[in-house]
């Protein structure tokens, strides 16, 4: 009764479409969540993703979740995450990619989870890092451990939206470094990111990751737009 009360007070709506849910529903209605444009890369032994990085870095894996169209429901998802402070869907969002990848031979051997970090200015401003909450999400489903001190965004750069291909190259040269990589050496690690688009962000941290000694990367994003 109370809760029925709640409902009537804070409606609950789904993210995606924005008709109401129904109780045993969480975020997104089942409908949508069917119908959420999932890429299946991780079935592939080639992907988009994977291809971003050949001969740029060396990835033990690389996929993405979703498909990310302008408008479209993974947009809505992602912006009810980054701008509406619903943590809780980044980590719900998290689950799900978990319960895709479980069986999944290189994601099964991964034992920690790094998610690309916000400079402290833009976390200050934001409150929390979305890339964090999935990656919690993700070391749920997967039984890994999260690890957010050992890579460090040191310089404050722009957002990425708006810049070409190179621009995103040049905007994030440099800017990560690495802190107590011992506690890393020779173990795989999965860096996770909210969108990949030419995966200029993504290249900076593997580059810096790649100092740990030993160390072997994959990469797992929610979303794969192409420019």
């Amino acid at each position: 009764m109370f809760n029925d009360f709640l409902a009537l007070i804070y409606p609950r709506n789904c993210v995606a479409c924005g008709n109401s849910l129904y109780k045993h529903e969480e975020q997104v209605c089942n409908y949508c969540y069917l119908n959420l444009p999932k890429t299946n890369f991780h079935k592939g032994h080639q992907n988009p993703v994977a291809t971003l990085f050949y001969g740029r870095i060396n990835l033990e894996f690389a996929s993405a979740f979703y498909l990310f169209q302008k408008k479209g429901s993974i947009q809505k998802v992602l912006h009810a995450v980054k701008y509406k402070n619903n943590k809780d869907l980044a980590v719900l969002v998290g689950k799900w990619y978990a319960e895709d990848l479980k069986e999944h031979e290189s994601i099964k051997q991964a034992e920690v989870i790094i998610p690309v970090p916000l400079h402290a200015k833009k976390l200050q401003q934001r409150g929390y890092n979305q890339s964090e909450e999935f990656a919690n999400g993700l070391a749920k489903g997967l039984g890994a451990s999260v690890n957010k001190t050992v890579l460090k965004r040191k310089e404050f750069t722009s957002t990425q939206t708006k810049k070409s291909k190179y621009e995103r190259w040049e905007n994030v040269e440099d800017v990560f470094e690495i802190h107590q990589p011992e506690d890393l050496k020779r173990k795989h690690i999965i860096l996770v990111d909210d969108v990949v688009t030419t995966g200029a962000t993504i290249e900076a941290c593997c580059q810096t990751l790649q100092q740990i000694e030993g160390v072997k990367i994959s990469v797992l994003c929610i979303a794969y737009a192409s420019m």
